[in-house]
């Protein structure tokens, strides 16, 4: 099948970063639809995209134009930090193995909204000089009742403490809302990193310390923490105790990890990283359940925290199920990118979102 992309995944991210999106079709006008809420903020609806597909300004405010209301600048960094040599982006096979492996597949399913895909980028950041006036620019174009995220990431090096990694996310954080960001998301999670700012989420204490931190700098700007999967409750459980009453939400699912590779056994991305984030349809049902399972034990718990889904959304049930299952908010990773009227559409179709 012939798939619209509005990024050109044979291009490099600098390429893509520089162009914009490549949207095909004529915009699709965007139903107004009553307000709503979301971190205490008054919003037009509670969908939006995910740290990812938005690269810069450009990106962001072609998108809002679109109708997406929750617009998350990728995740940004206290340096420059390159992207990985292509491939970045790929299609796999809805369906992995026993072995839980997916299969790299140019064989697209007939409907967009079914594709399964793997990326792996590495974070990378324009520098600070940079990226603090594209927020601010982003910022300055968007209207009334559309949310800017800007997420963050702490760059730490081998020698690095828990302090000193802190202390870098408290600078990107203080950089992000100085620059005009409405949310401020720390990103704790990224399965696409050797270093340790990619499973910070696995460890509740350190999780607790880092967004302390943020929380003294940023003051009452909402705070967000993008967190992984778990398999365990009570680690779960424990993770989200220790943001409560320091982060005003969680973003939840970052992808699911899985190993990637041709039907040869080449991994597509190379030995250093045989598995990486799986995203789209595949990984709708799982995350699901993970957003079910978080919002029960907020309620159960008594908890502070709202949860933004994310994962595998690209039609009006999948959003339905999400809030269906205690989401305060949905965000949508690939699907915009084949589907950029996506938000104008449900807007039409379900104006409560």
């Amino acid at each position: 099948m012939e798939l619209e992309q509005t990024y050109d995944r044979a291009a490099s991210y600098q390429e893509n970063y520089g162009r914009g999106p490549q949207f095909g079709a004529e915009r699709r006008a965007v139903p107004q639809v009553p307000r709503k809420e979301f971190l205490g903020c008054p919003v037009r609806s509670r969908v939006g995209i995910a740290a990812g597909l938005l690269l810069n300004s450009e990106w962001i405010l072609g998108y809002a134009e679109r109708g997406f209301d929750l617009l998350t600048y990728k995740t940004v960094r206290s340096s420059f930090r390159p992207c990985y040599e292509l491939p970045n982006w790929v299609f796999v096979e809805e369906s992995p193995d026993e072995a839980g492996t997916y299969f790299v597949t140019d064989d697209l399913p007939d409907d967009p909204r079914e594709v399964s895909s793997s990326v792996c980028f590495g974070m990378p950041s324009m520098a600070p000089e940079v990226w603090r006036k594209d927020v601010a620019r982003a910022k300055g174009g968007l209207a009334e009742g559309q949310l800017l995220i800007v997420s963050v990431v702490a760059t730490p090096l081998e020698d690095w403490t828990l302090e000193m990694a802190a202390a870098d996310f408290v600078q990107c954080a203080v950089w992000a809302r100085d620059a005009g960001a409405d949310v401020v998301e720390a990103n704790f999670s990224c399965p696409n990193v050797c270093s340790s700012e990619g499973s910070i989420y696995l460890d509740a204490e350190s999780s607790g310390y880092i967004a302390s931190e943020i929380r003294k700098a940023i003051g009452q700007t909402p705070l967000l923490i993008k967190t992984g999967h778990y398999a365990d409750e009570g680690r779960l459980g424990a993770y989200l105790h220790a943001l409560d009453g320091l982060a005003d939400g969680v973003t939840l699912v970052n992808c699911l990890i899985g190993k990637v590779i041709h039907r040869d056994g080449s991994p597509i991305f190379g030995e250093a990283f045989v598995e990486a984030g799986v995203l789209g349809r595949t990984i709708h049902d799982p995350c699901v359940k993970s957003v079910r399972k978080t919002a029960d034990m907020i309620e159960r718990d008594g908890l502070r925290l709202q949860v933004a889904a994310v994962g595998g959304a690209a039609t009006a049930d999948d959003v339905a199920r999400y809030f269906d299952a205690g989401a305060d908010a949905v965000m949508m990773g690939s699907a915009p990118m084949y589907l950029p009227d996506l938000a104008a559409e449900l807007k039409g179709t379900r104006p409560d979102f």
